[in-house]
């Protein structure tokens, strides 16, 4: 399904939005299982309360290793843009920039990190009994990190040539790595939480080892010495628009760090367990959704940079459609079977019923985010940096952390879950309103027999 940046500007819409969003999807899915069957490995083999401190612990890794991701996603639409452009230089240094970016800043945040490892986790909610269990699976992955940024950075530029069927593969070997010394260190070495830590560190460097490969022998940029030179225009732009994505992250890591404090407070170590499992669900199910997304990124990117307005328009209407089909078919899984999914992590019968609940009342609204996604997408993938930030952090920023830090005081727990489908709905009109207005205005109008 390889795609060459001269196809995203001519090829059928549908037909390119499939061959880009199925393997990132795909990608995001074994990525997606990767984290799931972690939660369920520890949760089986060694209990509910391991949950609860990879809750903990998974938001800090992910908010340092999201340097890389906002930077690939920023650097990536420079490049995408680039290229339409017929610009190859410019993408060139774009990507040795990213690299130079991604290292020195996940590196800095790794080093605080180490500095103040205790107060990291205690503001991110390993309270009582969480933290010793959030200490040994803490350390052993966090020197890791750097590894997974440049993985994220890398695996969006890979999107960005075209290539996603590389892209996809770079995510699928960590996951059976991950999976496969999971097996080795926690049941059959005994090695617990620490064994559980060096098999997702080792299963992160296999990946970074995959996109070294990659932009080594298959990519299409070649880079030079004198492109590493930090280019200040092109730092800055990709600067303004990985702000969106770290942004994104930054919030959630802030909603993360809320929501552990609150249900601590109010359910002590059983709710963010809970929570660690209604998190993972989140992450796993909309997997499609999110490959549509990732899809549709370059896509839109090249086309708005080769002034194919009308291409744009065109892609946004379709992948909308398509993200809501296969948004409104997971949500019916989700109410229908949410019993049988949540008894894959837990055998903890109180736990179990909590979480079928929080499950069906988290994923409420998720038939209509598929225009939240791909409007806030649009707006970054065309570089307009300060409406694909508002729009990003409409849902976490806007609406559900003062929802989380409200709702609780009326309604306990229930407030922390019945908040995720208020903010889903509010973000979505937000994005709708703004969307429906650039199309209208400077997008040429294609909609007749797209919809």
């Amino acid at each position: 399904m390889a795609v060459s940046a001269e196809e995203l500007g001519t090829e059928d819409i549908k037909k390119l939005l499939i061959k880009q969003a199925v393997p990132a999807s795909v990608g995001i899915l074994f990525l997606s299982v990767n984290i799931l069957i972690d939660t369920i490995f520890v949760g089986q083999w060694i209990g509910s309360l391991a949950i609860a401190a990879v809750t903990v612990v998974l938001p800090i890794t992910f908010l340092i290793s999201s340097l890389g991701m906002a930077i690939g996603v920023g650097g990536g639409s420079v490049l995408s843009r680039a290229l339409g452009s017929k610009d190859k230089e410019k993408a060139e240094v774009t990507f040795a920039n990213q690299i130079m970016m991604t290292l020195l800043l996940s590196l800095l945040f790794l080093l605080l990190c180490v500095l103040f490892n205790k107060n990291v986790l205690l503001l991110f909610g390993a309270k009582g009994s969480i933290m010793k269990m959030a200490e040994e699976f803490f350390f052993p992955i966090l020197f890791s990190v750097p590894f997974l940024a440049l993985c994220m950075m890398g695996n969006n530029i890979i999107r960005a040539e075209g290539k996603a069927k590389f892209a996809m593969i770079a995510m699928i070997i960590p996951a059976f790595v991950n999976i496969g010394l999971d097996i080795i260190f926690i049941k059959i070495m005994n090695l617990g939480m620490f064994g559980a830590a060096m098999a997702t560190t080792i299963s992160y460097i296999t990946c970074f080892l995959f996109v070294l490969w990659f932009f080594i022998f298959k990519s299409d940029l070649r880079l030079k010495a004198r492109h590493f030179k930090l280019n200040f225009p092109i730092v800055k732009e990709i600067t303004e628009l990985s702000f969106v994505t770290f942004s994104r992250q930054s919030v959630i890591s802030i909603l993360a760090i809320i929501i552990n404090h609150t249900l601590y407070d109010y359910g002590g170590e059983q709710s963010i367990t809970v929570y660690g499992i209604v998190s993972r669900m989140l992450m796993f199910a909309l997997f499609p959704i999110l490959g549509i997304t990732q899809g549709f990124i370059p896509i839109a990117g090249y086309n708005y940079g080769a002034k194919n307005h009308h291409r744009v328009n065109e892609s946004i209407l379709i992948s909308i459609k398509y993200a809501t089909l296969l948004a409104t078919v997971i949500y019916l899984i989700i109410l229908f079977f949410a019993n049988e999914i949540v008894s894959v992590f837990t055998h903890d019968e109180v736990v179990t019923a909590d979480t079928t609940v929080a499950l069906r009342w988290v994923f409420a609204a998720s038939p209509i985010i598929a225009v939240q996604l791909i409007g806030a997408a649009y707006f970054q993938a065309a570089g307009m940096a300060k409406k694909a930030l508002m729009l990003t952090l409409s849902k976490q920023g806007f609406f559900l952390i003062p929802l989380v830090l409200i709702l609780p005081n009326f309604f306990g727990i229930f407030g922390v879950w019945v908040a995720f489908p208020i903010s889903d709905i509010l973000s979505t009109l937000l994005t709708a309103y703004f969307l429906k207005k650039e199309m209208n205005s400077q997008l040429i109008k294609t909609t007749d027999g797209i919809l």
